[in-house]
């Protein structure tokens, strides 16, 4: 199952607390990516992390998210969801 995570900020939450965090962070998430359970991740323009997850659940996916040490220690947090394909296709073939 596909798993869309985009970052949310948390209040009270700043970058300079953040800055201690940031090699543990991209360390676990070269971990995730070699689990094949992180498939892509990208910043949006305004530096908000989205990352595409493939796991067998959406509550995988947040025991996934919970190994990010920023999300862990609550310095930022994520909109989890699940993602079907789209359908809207056979309309064309109906």
């Amino acid at each position: 199952m596909r798993i869309l995570a985009i970052e949310r900020d948390v209040a009270g939450a700043n970058a300079d607390q953040m800055r201690s965090f940031l090699r543990a962070e991209a360390e676990e998430v070269w971990a995730l990516q070699q689990a094949d359970i992180l498939r892509e991740i990208w910043f949006t323009g305004d530096h908000r992390a989205v990352l595409m997850l493939e796991c067998e659940s959406v509550a995988a996916a947040q025991a996934a998210l919970g190994t990010l040490p920023l999300y862990r220690d609550g310095l930022i947090d994520f909109e989890v969801a699940a993602l079907r394909p789209y359908d809207g296709l056979e309309r064309l073939f109906g």
